[in-house]
């Protein structure tokens, strides 16, 4: 158990730097806010360990090592030639090659890929693998895009990023916008550029180097690490009633996790507003959704129209629903200070974010004060770049794995995630202040690396 300092001075330490961090990086909301959570938590830790004031090792690690910017050029169906913007954000390579996904969004801005990047640092290192932190994307939306417009689109954005990226050096992912067919696409204009079949990007199909278990992992992790949560306070999901909100990977998997378990998760959201069932979605409502958004790409407003019982509210979020648990799957700040009010009004006892940062900084505070078991993005949703990793050391190797065995070494990897949380986080009343535990435990591995390189 770490005793968490406090005090003026440490305070004071913390306002400077993050001024510093401002000025820095004017018109980057995103990143300061990602850079103010961790380092909140992670100055009173240091404030008598003076090596890492001396080697300057917060500074330097909320400064990417790289950035790479790049316009990506792509012809539409009717002959256009459409122009977006690419990045690649390599963060941190203090304990592996950067690690982390591809986003194609139209919000995708530098701010954000940097917060991305920045939060995957020390969810990498919480995983215990040797990854370090990356992120990457463009400002291309595939909605609305023809297969053959998404292939262009990709093509063009490995032709330049390829020669960024490797096995050993940056290894990249799916995000939002990004699934298993960019994930095939850019695979396979990496393969024909460099003529090399290596495990340079995770997520691919099972047909040429990908892991099983990978689709599930992000939002069956979500859970594994929420039911650790509740467990070490004796209780379970058996029961329970607990809102969801996206309805991609994370969201669909986390609702059918939450109903293996024995909970009900009652709702599911996508932009346009989200879907309620009282009851709890069945295995076959949640098996419909995930073909709906998936495959047809549709819009979760459908689902009501398929079954009776489900209720749709346009443009809304799902945060006023009654309920004994809330996993956050979608994106980032979808609960503000407001909605964490009602949450906690209404009854929540615990927060898992299954999205990156879903919780804006008020929120995160007024959970905080409540004491409700708050689960922060980069320990909960580490169960996906988990079985990221996995598949780069099945590609390494050759070999593929059993869903039996990669099931087994998610819940393990979540349980141990889980474990060094509490042991970084655990207060002198008992409570477990996971934010802190989360923060320190992955800083720490990441911090002690770059200790052991000098000034690099």
């Amino acid at each position: 158990m770490s005793k968490l300092h406090s005090g003026a001075k440490t305070m004071e330490y913390l306002d400077r730097y993050m001024e510093g961090v401002e000025k820095r990086n004017p018109g980057e909301p995103e990143f300061v806010q990602a850079v103010y959570e961790v380092a909140s938590t992670i100055f009173p830790y240091i404030a008598d360990k003076p090596q890492y004031h001396e080697m300057q090792i917060l500074e330097r690690m909320a400064e990417p090592e790289r950035i790479i910017s790049f316009r990506v050029p792509w012809t539409d169906d009717e002959g256009n030639i459409r122009t977006n913007r690419g990045w690649r954000v390599q963060f941190n390579s203090a304990i592996g090659p950067y690690k982390g996904g591809i986003r194609f969004h139209p919000s995708v801005n530098q701010s954000i890929l940097k917060f991305l990047g920045f939060e995957q640092t020390f969810k990498n290192s919480l995983t215990g693998l040797p990854m370090g932190g990356g992120k990457g994307g463009a400002n291309f939306n595939p909605k609305g895009k023809s297969n053959n417009e998404v292939m262009r689109f990709c093509q063009s954005f490995v032709t330049e990023l390829y020669r960024h990226i490797g096995e050993d050096t940056d290894v990249p992912a799916g995000d939002i916008g990004v699934g298993g067919r960019e994930i095939g696409y850019m695979f396979g204009q990496y393969k024909r550029i460099t003529n090399r079949f290596v495990g340079v990007l995770t997520g691919k199909g099972l047909e040429f180097g990908g892991s099983k278990m990978r689709t599930e992992a992000t939002g069956y992790g979500t859970i594994f690490f929420l039911n650790n949560m509740l467990n070490h306070t004796s209780e379970d999901l058996d029961g329970k009633k607990v809102i969801i909100s996206g309805s991609g990977n994370v969201a669909t998997h986390a609702a059918e996790k939450v109903l293996q378990l024995g909970g009900k998760p009652l709702t599911l959201s996508d932009s346009g507003g989200f879907i309620h069932c009282s009851d709890g979605f069945t295995q076959e409502q949640i098996d419909w959704i995930k073909v709906l958004k998936g495959q047809k790409r549709g819009r979760i407003s459908e689902t009501a129209d398929e079954f009776k019982n489900v209720e749709f509210h346009d443009g809304k979020r799902p945060w006023g629903v009654e309920a004994d648990y809330a996993t956050p799957c979608a994106t980032q700040n979808e609960i503000s200070g407001s909605d964490a009010e009602i949450m906690l009004k209404n009854g929540i006892k615990a927060v898992a974010e299954g999205a990156n940062m879903p919780s804006e900084q008020a929120a995160v505070d007024l959970f905080q004060e409540a004491k409700i078991l708050f689960g922060p993005a980069k320990a909960v949703n580490a169960g996906g770049v988990g079985v990221s990793g996995l598949e780069m050391s099945q590609n390494s190797a050759r070999i593929a794995w059993e869903d039996d065995h990669l099931r087994s070494l998610l819940k393990n990897m979540m349980k141990n995630i889980h474990d060094s949380c509490v042991r970084y986080g655990t207060e002198d009343d008992g409570h477990v202040n996971y934010l802190a535990g989360s923060n320190i435990a992955g800083f720490v591995k990441v911090a002690d690396a770059m200790l052991a390189y000098g000034h690099v």
